[in-house]
């Protein structure tokens, strides 16, 4: 696949959210069902894993935002 626009090495702000996102969910434990993160636990804890993917989901929106994107 070919991205055209793009020059070399450049990515788009939803690789570098995901990115962003994971990164905080991993080392903050956000949105976990259970267990202890390193540092604070940035959302609380979800009850069910449908909870923890509208944590991830809702975290990945602050993280789109936080790069600039829409």
């Amino acid at each position: 696949m070919e991205v055209t626009g793009l020059p070399v090495g450049a990515r788009r702000n939803e690789d570098i959210a995901l990115d962003l996102m994971k990164f905080v969910a991993m080392t903050t434990g956000y949105g976990k069902t259970s267990g202890t993160g390193v540092g604070f636990q940035g959302g609380g804890a979800a009850a069910k894993p449908e909870d923890y993917a509208d944590h991830l989901l809702e975290l990945y929106g602050k993280c789109l935002k936080a790069v600039g994107g829409k």
